[in-house]
């Protein structure tokens, strides 16, 4: 009997709906797995597809391309190891996510997802039926068992497999990131391998789709929670990881520690590779941006540089009379020091204009945040103009702390494709640049060093859109503003616990309704990459007409 069992891990990175594209690069793995010995070679969850596909795998035509693809897959890698791969299955008329096990030219076994997510951005019951708990399949000398993603997070699907035969486990799965998720991961996972006794394989697909980001880190942990192997975070990865049979059972040999970063890096890369994704996979190579002078802008440009190379990347500079001329340094500075093009684009001219056209109708009334917004929105106007003209997807700069009150203008500054800090608070962006500046990577394309320049990062916020303007006129400074939001947001919190927190009960009130009168900006705004378990989008989803306030008495109106 052969003692020993070869298992190609590929963490890799699909793009939605191209099945043709993610079968050729399933059919690559096989084949360096076959190259290399192995015995069978796995991808993640849902690979064929891409995830998290949402209403698309409700289309009947879509559905048949899947399976038509799994057919082929099957025969194409028939004369090699055993393959595993995620998909999807009609069984009947019930929808299922599915993990086939291919070899021998034929589906050999296929699980089907038992515990269905329903929560956060997951809503799986509503396009899946949940599937009985599958068996173990045997691959050569080698039992295993196969919980499916958000299946391995209990313990009934475990502890079912190990009763009925399975020696290793074997994880596949599409598990988005969030802040501090690898840990969570690796507890739930090692509360199956003590439950068990068995040896644990989880492999996580790798790459950004929409506002998610997967972020790999595929491990393997032998009995006794022991960590053998550990793929890199945000990056592809193809291992051999090696099982030997002895008196207690396989094992797995110990193979490669990638270096697991600390959280902060963690975001920035997952801004990057977020970034990076959405451009590739969207058909788009070159962004813009308008570079303001402040550290929200400026922080974006260092993103985009490392994730499209300072070459790719438009920065655009749209002074009006309220810029300091201090802003125009640092503006400058930025673009310097990354290596990318800078136009400047005053809008004096066009804000004369506008002014001029409403005059009529405005008459003497006095001015007010109306034309602020005609300078945000004549610099969003302009840099859409140089996005069609020029084919450059617009990044648009908001950070959390400014989408979640609102301090922001709606087809103004919110302008853009995408935005990669729609998830950080701004306490968090300040961090995130002194972090870039002190530290590069291989997996960076812009350059090392001091990219944003020290007086961007350590002067006062604003605007520029009045004299004098700073962002502590309208908000709490941004350490009391962020600590209120993380409770009402990320914690669901309440105007009370802000008050026992140390916080000034009709701050915290003021703080509340501005976050329920801005859904209708966050409705229309740009996707943004995923950092938290309450992102704006589909971890948060509140109706835009609400008139709930805490402790109001809400009355209905005739």
């Amino acid at each position: 009997m052969t003692d020993r069992f070869r298992l190609t891990l590929a963490q890799l990175n699909p793009v939605m709906g191209d099945l043709a594209g993610n079968a050729a690069r399933t059919r690559e793995a096989w084949a360096r797995g076959r190259a290399a010995g192995a015995d069978m070679v796995a991808l993640p969850e849902m690979f064929l597809t891409g995830y998290n596909p949402q209403d698309l795998v409700l289309r009947p035509a879509f559905q048949a391309a899947c399976l038509r693809e799994i057919e082929t897959l099957a025969r194409d890698c028939a004369d090699g190891p055993a393959l595993g791969v995620g998909g999807l299955w009609l069984e009947g008329t019930q929808l299922h996510n599915a993990w086939f096990v291919l070899k021998d030219g034929r589906i050999a076994a296929t699980m089907l997802k038992h515990h269905l997510p329903n929560y956060l951005v997951f809503d799986e019951l509503r396009t899946f039926a949940s599937g009985p708990i599958s068996g173990p399949y045997a691959v050569g000398p080698m039992r295993l068992g196969s919980p499916v993603c958000e299946d391995a997070w209990y313990p009934d699907v475990a502890e079912t497999l190990a009763e009925t035969g399975a020696e290793v486990l074997l994880v596949p799965n599409g598990s988005p990131y969030y802040r501090e998720k690898l840990e969570v991961r690796f507890n739930h996972m090692v509360a199956r391998v003590v439950e068990t006794g068995l040896p644990l394989v989880y492999l996580n697909m790798v790459g950004g789709q929409d506002d998610q980001v997967f972020d790999g880190g595929s491990f393997v942990l032998n009995p006794g929670a022991r960590l053998v192997v550990q793929l890199p975070v945000m990056e592809e990865a193809l291992e051999h990881v090696d099982f030997e049979r002895g008196a207690d059972g396989w094992r797995a040999v110990p193979g490669p520690r990638a270096h697991v970063p600390d959280a902060l890096e963690q975001d920035y890369h997952a801004m990057v590779l977020s970034l990076r994704d959405y451009m590739r996979k969207s058909g788009f190579e070159r962004a813009l941006l308008g570079l303001s002078g402040g550290i929200d802008s400026a922080l974006v440009a260092a993103v985009a540089a490392d994730a499209l190379g300072p070459e790719n990347l438009r920065c655009v500079m749209l002074p009006s009379e309220y810029t300091a001329p201090a802003s125009l340094e640092d503006a400058a500075g930025v673009a310097e020091r990354l290596g990318t093009r800078l136009d400047e684009l005053p809008i004096s001219g066009p804000r004369a204009a506008v002014t001029e056209a409403l005059a009529p109708i405005f008459g003497d009334l006095p001015p007010d945040i109306t034309e602020e917004n005609v300078q945000s929105r004549l610099r969003g106007l302009l840099l859409m103009a140089l996005s069609n003209k020029f084919g450059e997807m617009l990044l648009t700069t908001g950070n959390k702390s400014e989408v979640a009150v609102g301090y922001a203008t709606i087809y103004g500054d919110m302008s853009g494709g995408y935005n990669p800090l729609k998830d950080l608070y701004k306490t968090r962006v300040f961090a995130a640049a002194r972090w870039r500046n002190a530290n590069h990577r291989d997996w960076m394309k812009g350059p090392a060093g001091e990219v944003i320049p020290s007086r961007v990062i350590s002067k006062p916020p604003s605007a520029e859109l009045r004299a004098d303007q700073r962002d502590s006129d309208s908000l709490p400074d941004y350490d009391r503003l962020d600590a209120m939001l993380e409770i009402l947001v990320d914690r669901d919190g309440s105007v009370e616990d802000c008050a026992a927190a140390g916080f000034d009960r009709a701050e915290a009130a003021r703080i509340e309704h501005l976050i329920y009168i801005s859904e209708y900006k966050r409705f229309q705004s740009a996707p943004g990459t995923r950092l938290s378990k309450r992102a704006f989008w589909l971890d948060r989803r509140y109706p835009i007409v609400n008139r709930w306030r805490e402790g109001a008495t809400n009355r209905g109106t005739p």
